[in-house]
């Protein structure tokens, strides 16, 4: 029976793979050489796809167990039976348990594994291929588990975000908050960041520019896995309330008077602060750790953390900061890390931004995959039932 795969460990070396190869016997090669070549082939693929496809494994091989099936190499028909199996799994409330994107994912982890033993695709084959596409038409006949896109916030969102933060501070720790959540939404809202993104900056990362506002580089994106690395450009606005390089100082003023001399000088520098009434962002920047990272869990004291902050806990951010704000609870479930790149697309097609001029700043690859924002989220956009004058 085959082995759990450590969601974190390399794939097998070279040297003791199993299965069919192609051409000649791999050489034998020193341990270390094997051990780097594995570490190598498991960095082509993100942290978290690594760990995507090794629950998606470990769910499969625990299924093949119970049902006394192989789960390396797997037959057809077992996997086509496990996908018909998950699609037929309901919920107490008899909705289906699983969406079939989530189908999708796991058949791409089953892939993942045979590929890496030296087996053939098992998506490949007509029947697991007929078997998915055929659960797929059945979702969406029945309208099950239709894909749900997270709300876009635009830019009177994000105002009133920033604003409602501000007004309900109550002491420093509060301030701290406020700096952080108001530099997440203006970067994440202006970047069209992922959470991912902003939880993976570090302050080296962020830089004023003269005439630019901030440059800010992303050293790996999800369409840029090899770390090529790209420039966000981010302008100063004419309102200093909702200015993402004022933000960003007033931010990092925090971070850097934390590590210079934690709490008691984070309170000091709160104490001394002048009224925030107009742009900060052309003064200067305070000294931090290059490799510090940016973005910090912050304790209910207002200490900051030494760790990145989470995606999840960028997800909780926005909604909390919804919450407090008074929206409503259903719009609230519908927020999350995401709508702060949906609303900047939304926003943008909005105010008539053509689909490339928006790609140079969210890095998408093609204009299809913009449609689905505008589709969804400003569908009268040049859309000719707005001029068929009824």
């Amino acid at each position: 029976m085959e082995s759990r795969p450590d969601e974190t460990a390399p794939v097998r070396p070279l040297t003791t793979v199993s299965g069919p190869t192609e051409g000649a016997k791999a050489p034998a090669i020193p341990e270390a050489v094997a051990a780097r070549i594995a570490g190598a082939v498991a960095s082509s693929r993100s942290a978290g796809t690594r760990r995507t496809y090794a629950a998606g494994w470990r769910r499969f091989t625990d299924w093949c167990t119970r049902h006394g099936h192989a789960a390396l190499p797997a037959h057809p028909v077992t996997i086509a039976a496990y996908l018909v199996d998950a699609a037929d799994t309901v919920t107490a409330e008899g909705e289906k348990a699983y969406a079939a994107s989530t189908l999708s994912a796991w058949t791409a982890a089953i892939n993942h594994y045979h590929r890496t033993a030296g087996y053939s695709q098992p998506s490949a084959h007509e029947l697991v291929a007929a078997t998915l596409a055929g659960i797929r038409r059945d979702y969406a006949t029945a309208g099950d588990r239709p894909r749900t896109q997270r709300a876009p916030l635009l830019v009177s969102d994000i105002r009133h975000l920033i604003d409602t933060a501000r007004h309900q501070c109550n002491g420093w720790a509060d301030e701290i908050l406020e700096r952080r959540d108001t530099a997440l939404l203006l970067l994440g809202f202006a970047g069209a960041f992922r959470r991912s993104e902003l939880a993976d900056l570090e302050c080296r990362d962020v830089s004023l520019h003269r005439e630019d506002g901030l440059h800010i580089r992303l050293h790996k994106t999800k369409t840029d896995q090899e770390g090529r690395g790209v420039i966000r450009a981010l302008p100063t606005t004419d309102f200093h309330s909702t200015c993402p390089p004022c933000a960003y100082v007033r931010w990092v003023q925090v971070v850097s008077a934390f590590d210079a001399g934690g709490r008691p000088s984070v309170i000091r520098l709160l104490r001394r602060r002048e009224p925030f009434s107009e742009h900060v962002c052309r003064g200067g920047v305070p000294r931090t750790a290059a490799r510090a990272p940016l973005f910090r869990a912050i304790a209910k004291n207002g200490n900051l953390g030494t760790t990145p902050i989470s995606g999840a806990a960028i997800h909780k951010t926005i909604r909390r900061r919804a919450e407090r704000a008074g929206y409503d609870a259903t719009l609230v479930s519908q927020l999350g890390g995401h709508s702060l790149r949906s609303g900047f697309v939304t926003q943008a097609f909005r105010n008539g931004a053509d689909a490339h001029a928006i790609m140079r700043q969210t890095g998408h690859t093609t204009p299809a995959m913009l449609e689905r924002y505008a589709r969804e989220n400003a569908p009268l956009i040049g859309n000719a039932v707005s001029d068929i004058g009824l």
